[in-house]
């Protein structure tokens, strides 16, 4: 049996495991944007357009596709699947802090071309899973389209 210090933290990887949290519903999209055509933008977009029901969470905006935007995690209401990032890397510390602080058990997913893994590893020390360096969109495309 290995002891917590031996323990090996991986993102999840696995199409298996990633079509299990692709099946969830709730994703709260923290840095979604107002501007079309970012990513931050298209992509929530498109979640949307697959019956997705997304939270947007950006403290700059009132509303962002038709839904109420949220200035943080913690003043979302209800129960989170997916904590779906489109923030730097330096601010993913501070965001899977806020994500643990949570009484949900929602999926962290670190959209393409963001890591950090040591937050990586204490969300998952702390029973979260998390998706790392990797798009929502290609990612549902291929497994569920």
């Amino acid at each position: 049996m290995l002891l917590p210090d031996e323990l090996s933290y991986m993102p999840v990887t696995s199409d298996d495991e990633l079509q299990g949290i692709l099946e969830l519903d709730r994703v709260a999209v923290v840095g979604c944007s107002t501007s079309p055509g970012k990513d931050a933008h298209e992509i929530p977009k498109y979640l949307t357009q697959q019956g997705y029901d997304v939270i947007p969470v950006n403290p700059f905006a009132d509303e962002i596709f038709g839904q109420k935007a949220y200035d943080s995690l913690a003043e979302v209401p209800g129960d989170i699947d997916i904590i779906d990032v489109f923030r730097p890397s330096d601010e993913v510390s501070d965001i899977v802090d806020a994500a643990l602080d949570r009484n949900d058990d929602a999926v962290i997913w670190l959209q393409l071309g963001i890591h950090d893994d040591e937050a990586v590893e204490r969300a998952e020390a702390a029973g979260r899973r998390v998706v790392q360096d990797r798009c929502m969109k290609p990612t549902h495309q291929q497994l569920m389209g």
